[in-house]
């Protein structure tokens, strides 16, 4: 058998498209990359002016868009180590605001060259130490006075004590008032901002040690008379001053609660399950007006002048504190409760 007939003879393959139709066979498609493109990092170039004399201070290349504000702290410590992180003030405007540590870089309203302004807030102390500072001196300061050490009073009185029981009871309040404070520094506070000028310690102890002193002088003295509705009034001023501690110390707890460990997040304070807390329903800053409530049954127990004026200074100062805090709170929260007062409820 030739080539020819064996050919013939056997199957012929099918051509181009199935079945040997004769169709050609689709080419196969190309398939889609799966990959996306990377996206081109843009980096930002960053300049910090000095915010008085707008000399350039410091210039940084590369700067991720994503970085924050205490970054570039960072960095610019680098260059300049004499100003900390802490000690540093970044601001968009040289009499502007701080800009907060948390803030990003891409999201301020700057472009990929961005200036920035510095300026130094001095030498910087923990909040924990100026508190720690500030409520030990008028523990001892008054405790001094309480017994009388050399040189406060005539010699004759030295080491003595009172014969009057509200001058021993008024001792107590006023120690367990600043031992409550220690305690909750130490134990119960969470800070926002972690440190504090260090020139500020100064007036602060100013403050609180010499109304310690000028109370404790006056209450401890020896020609010092109780008040002039005797027992009733005390114990009424006592039960003032017991329970605003309480509220006190109960609002404390609440906002610490609402601030996780090592959080800056801010929230609005509600009432909980505490009895004490239900007063946000009214106020913005109850726990300035349960520290009002301390000091105004400590100035009826003691009916002592110096008392009623640090009294009265605390007020006001508290006052400026509650509407600061309040106004805050109205900006950074739209739904804010409108019911509620910065200090007292209804009134101020």
């Amino acid at each position: 058998m030739d080539a020819l007939a064996l050919e013939a003879r056997l199957p012929k393959k099918p051509q181009n498209g199935p079945l040997g139709t004769g169709i050609p066979a689709p080419t196969p498609a190309k398939r889609k990359s799966t990959k996306k493109a990377k996206k081109a990092v843009v980096f930002f170039e960053v300049e910090i002016l000095d915010a008085k004399t707008k000399d350039k201070l410091c210039f940084l290349d590369k700067v991720e868009p994503n970085a924050t504000i205490g970054e570039i702290k960072s960095m610019f410590t680098k260059s300049h180590p004499q100003f900390y992180p802490t000690r540093q003030s970044i601001r968009l405007d040289p009499k502007g605001k701080s800009l907060k540590d948390e803030d990003i870089l891409q999201h301020l309203p700057v472009g990929t060259t961005a200036t920035f302004y510095f300026r130094d807030l001095g030498a910087q102390i923990s909040w924990v130490t100026v508190f720690l500072t500030e409520y030990a001196g008028p523990l001892i300061i008054y405790l001094l006075f309480y017994f009388r050490v050399p040189f406060i009073y005539a010699p004759k009185y030295d080491f003595t004590t009172s014969k009057h029981w509200v001058v021993h009871l008024a001792c107590m309040c006023h120690s367990f008032h600043y031992v409550k404070r220690l305690l909750e520094t130490l134990f119960v506070h969470r800070f926002s901002h972690g440190t504090m000028p260090l020139r500020n310690i100064f007036k602060n102890c100013t403050y609180y040690w010499g109304f310690a002193a000028w109370m404790a002088y006056y209450i401890n003295h020896p020609l010092y008379t109780p008040p002039i509705y005797g027992e009733q009034q005390v114990k009424l001023a006592l039960i003032m001053f017991l329970f605003c501690q309480i509220g006190n110390f109960s609002i404390h707890i609440a906002l610490r609660n609402l601030r996780p460990p090592g959080s800056k997040t801010r929230k609005i304070p509600y009432p909980t399950k505490n009895p004490f807390t239900w007063i946000f329903l009214l106020v913005s800053c109850p726990n300035y007006t349960y520290e009002l409530g301390s000091w105004l049954g400590f100035t009826l127990m003691t009916q002592c002048l110096p008392v009623a004026f640090f009294f009265i200074v605390g007020f006001i100062q508290m006052t400026v504190w509650a509407k600061g805090k309040h106004r805050s709170y109205q900006k950074e929260f739209p739904h804010y409760p409108t019911l509620r007062s910065p200090i007292l409820p209804f009134v101020l």
